[in-house]
């Protein structure tokens, strides 16, 4: 079963969102997504101050399985990227919920959040009962 913070936000394609203010959120991606792509030797993130757009794709992930890519749940300005990542991709398969959060993002306002998925709507999403 996969680990699923309950203070989070979640999309279908397995990226998690949190809100640290009322305009900048935190995306990485979720346990669940760690899990299914195996060892992560490489991640891939847009530069500080390159606009988003929701749904649209930010950067990826490298396994020794495959390639991923990370879609941003949101639109907006990326404020802060994870550079600990660079040398230590690792960190999204180890804690993906804390030391492996991929970058930060001002979005307009708490609207841009509409159609994310709950915690609990994203644990029936994966077939966590």
């Amino acid at each position: 079963m996969s680990n699923v913070q309950a203070n989070l936000l979640y999309t279908k394609e397995h990226e998690w969102v949190e809100k640290l203010s009322d305009t900048v959120v935190r995306i990485g991606i979720t346990d669940f997504a760690q899990d299914q792509l195996g060892d992560i030797v490489f991640v891939e993130l847009p530069k500080v101050g390159a606009a988003v757009t929701a749904n649209e794709s930010i950067g990826s992930v490298e396994s020794v399985k495959t390639v991923s890519d990370i879609f941003c749940p949101v639109s907006g300005k990326v404020t802060a990227v994870n550079d600990t990542l660079e040398g230590s991709p690792e960190l999204v398969n180890n804690a993906s919920y804390t030391e492996g959060w991929m970058v930060e993002v001002e979005i307009s306002g708490a609207d841009a959040l509409e159609g994310l998925l709950t915690a609990a709507e994203y644990g029936a999403y994966i077939g966590n009962d």
